[in-house]
């Protein structure tokens, strides 16, 4: 029987791990602490198969500086990190170039495009069907400049088969009646979806691993290996311990550039960190997750409470959490969410991988098809998981992969 090892035990590498188990592949995980908290665990818990915009500063004037110089403000950079983000930065603003820009769109749209079918049957596989809810998604606009800006990107959207519809203030108030009476415009996303909470996803296909003969190995990888192994790859842990297989596949999120440096590859791969609040109290408040679109901030009514998160902030992956960004976000919400329950809320903040040019890496390695790459999906990992897992389970039986891997090759860095 062949082997992989995974090295990476978020919802990504579980979902390829679950993929190539269901292949007939013997499967190893490695991660540093399987119990531990990850960015699958305290995502916003949607299932937002509409994002195919790239991240892109064009167009947004001083609007990027003003954020930057509130400290709490939806996007920050710590001085210290400023110098290595730099790289990243100036492959971001190619992003914005028309041609850049419209082959980004496509490329996302065509993971999306299958994303939320790929993910309604890993549920089903592993008995958490009942964990979904199909019941769309709200953008909010408190203003009519805002809705007028956005345009053109709900264009670009539906020009990549994404089905949406503006919603006036009477049928919102319908839908949403825990909203503040003060949005003058909204637009439903029609295939989004939201599941029950994040954390359980992951822990319930860790525990279906288990229970498949999964081997799962603590510790921490340091470096691939495919030097001298003929057929073999394999990937060395802290301790010196190498593991060997017949192929691996990195899916360590924000962790994951390391793994590739270490053969010699380069991904402009940066944690674009996030914070949330959760309200147990409070889970009733909305049906249906909440896009505020001029304060850049979600609302999601999770099982385990109401999950208001939003922000980026670029300091790295060592520096501590600066949870008054998550209590700036909620102060934010009371706004908009009149009679919000703080009791016993809980605070978060994880690490999203996000390249430069908003697209996953997925697909093998330049150096050889022995070690694949599944990681930078930024806010999507949690929308993208069962369908990069598909996608890992094709090359592993080397077969040809249902979509085009060239737009998300680790070699266009």
């Amino acid at each position: 029987m062949p082997h992989v090892i995974i090295v990476g035990a978020g919802i990504v590498g579980l979902s390829c791990a679950l993929a190539a188990r269901r292949r007939g592949w013997d499967v190893t995980v490695v991660d540093r602490d399987f119990e531990g908290d990850r960015a699958s665990h305290g995502n916003a818990g949607g299932i937002a198969v509409s994002e195919c915009v790239p991240l892109s500063l064009a167009g947004m004037g001083l609007k990027p500086l003003r954020w930057l110089l509130d400290p709490l403000g939806p996007l920050a950079v710590r001085p210290a990190h400023a110098p290595r983000l730099l790289p990243w930065y100036l492959a971001l603003r190619k992003v914005s170039q028309p041609q850049h820009y419209a082959r980004i769109g496509d490329a996302l749209a065509a993971l999306n495009r299958r994303s939320l079918a790929d993910f309604e049957a890993m549920l089903a596989e592993i008995g958490l069907s009942g964990d979904l809810h199909k019941l769309g998604a709200l953008t909010v606009y408190e203003t009519s400049a805002a809705f007028e800006a956005d345009q053109a990107s709900w264009q670009f959207k539906r020009e990549r088969g994404v089905r949406w519809r503006v919603v006036d203030q009477a049928e919102l108030r319908a839908l949403e009646p825990g909203l503040a009476p003060v949005f003058k415009h909204a637009v439903m996303l029609e295939d989004w979806a939201h599941i029950d909470d994040p954390k359980r996803i992951v822990d319930v296909l860790r525990e279906q691993l288990i229970a498949r003969q999964v081997k799962l190995v603590t510790g921490e990888a340091v470096k691939l290996d495919v030097e001298a192994l003929g057929d073999r790859a394999g990937v060395m842990l802290s301790g010196g311990q190498r593991i060997l297989g017949d192929r691996v596949v990195v899916a360590t999120g924000a962790w994951s550039a390391r793994l590739a440096e270490s053969i010699g590859e380069r991904a402009l791969l940066e944690s674009e960190r996030g914070y949330n609040t959760t309200l147990p109290a409070s889970a009733q408040h909305l049906r249906r997750e909440v896009i505020f679109a001029e304060r850049m901030f979600v609302a999601t009514p999770l099982a385990i409470g109401l999950r208001i998160g939003g922000a980026a902030e670029f300091a790295g992956l060592q520096a501590p959490a600066n949870y008054k960004r998550s209590a700036a976000l909620l102060k934010l919400a009371h706004r908009y969410l009149p009679g919000l329950n703080e009791a016993n809320a809980q605070q978060w903040m994880g690490n999203r991988p996000t390249t430069a040019d908003s697209l996953p890496v997925i697909g093998p390695s330049r150096h050889s098809k022995r070690i694949l790459y599944a990681f930078g999906h930024g806010h999507l990992g949690l929308t993208q998981s069962a369908t990069t897992a598909h996608l890992i389970g094709e090359l592993l039986d080397d077969g040809q992969p249902s979509i085009d891997l060239a737009p998300y090759s680790i070699s266009r860095f």
